[in-house]
């Protein structure tokens, strides 16, 4: 597990630097075939050049490792979806069926949702055909996702992933989001958007929404001190050479009676 875990960390953040396995190798002072043995799973790297190798991918040795500490948030979520019930149901959200309208799946497409919660989207996406996988770094989430998979008798690529640190290096054709990107570091949303869209397939799909700040407007109830809203039309000038096929703000009105802003963009790459 661990091994596996290692090869796929060094293959994916090598990726995200740009970096052939021959490069890396000559800052590591090894051969390529080395690199390429530990991403193959076929050999692990020496303990003491391990620091070295984070360094260079610009992560923690935990990280390299598959290690994922306890964000702030973490245990809110993990006593919302550590219930028997699921927190927020298990029917999808409006948001899917708008995708399915762009990018229908008569074809073979790949969609990743980025923060999946319990799965209900995902698994929905799923079930309509679409090759899915799905992140979250709240463990009973991802295994709320399988379980409702499996109910569902569809399969999804569940895996635990923290949407700061996560770069991706594989395209797909749809990259989903629901009510998440508060969590990026306002530092980070340049590059982490940049690697979203490099990794989006010709005619493919972002479908994004964020909270907004919005004077007289209440903060959604997910925005604390270890999360930040978007400035309104913010998430639109990442997408300003895509062609935008529907971009809109509007109000959401809270469960428990506040309301909130919402911008939500689905973007096609040509």
């Amino acid at each position: 597990m661990l091994k596996s875990l290692v090869a796929g960390n060094i293959a994916r953040y090598r990726k995200a630097k740009r970096l052939t396995q021959e490069e890396l190798g000559k800052m590591l002072g090894v051969t390529y075939q080395a690199v390429s043995k530990w991403e193959t799973e076929q050999a692990m790297p020496d303990i003491v050049i391990l620091p070295q190798l984070a360094d260079i991918l610009q992560i923690s040795v935990d990280k390299l490792l598959g290690y994922y500490p306890p964000v702030p948030t973490s245990g809110r979520y993990d006593a919302l979806y550590g219930n028997e019930e699921y927190y927020m149901g298990v029917n999808p959200t409006s948001e899917c069926l708008k995708v399915i309208s762009l990018i229908p799946p008569n074809k073979h497409m790949k969609l990743l949702e980025l923060c999946c919660g319990e799965g209900r989207n995902a698994v929905f996406f799923a079930r309509c055909g679409y090759e899915v996988s799905a992140m979250d770094l709240i463990d009973a989430g991802i295994e709320k996702t399988k379980r409702l998979a499996d109910i569902a008798n569809v399969n999804v690529n569940a895996f635990k992933a923290d949407i700061n640190d996560y770069r991706l290096d594989t395209k797909y054709d749809i990259l989903f989001s629901n009510g998440a990107f508060h969590y990026i570091n306002p530092e980070l949303r340049d590059e982490i958007i940049t690697n979203y869209r490099d990794y989006t397939n010709t005619d493919g799909i972002n479908a994004f929404n964020v909270f907004i700040e919005k004077p007289f407007v209440d903060k959604a109830p997910d925005i604390d001190e270890h999360s930040s809203p978007w400035l309104s039309g913010q998430l639109l000038l990442f997408y300003h050479d895509w062609l935008v096929e529907d971009f809109s703000e509007y109000i959401e009105d809270c469960t428990t009676g506040s309301k909130y802003a919402v911008n939500q963009i689905y973007a096609r790459k040509k």
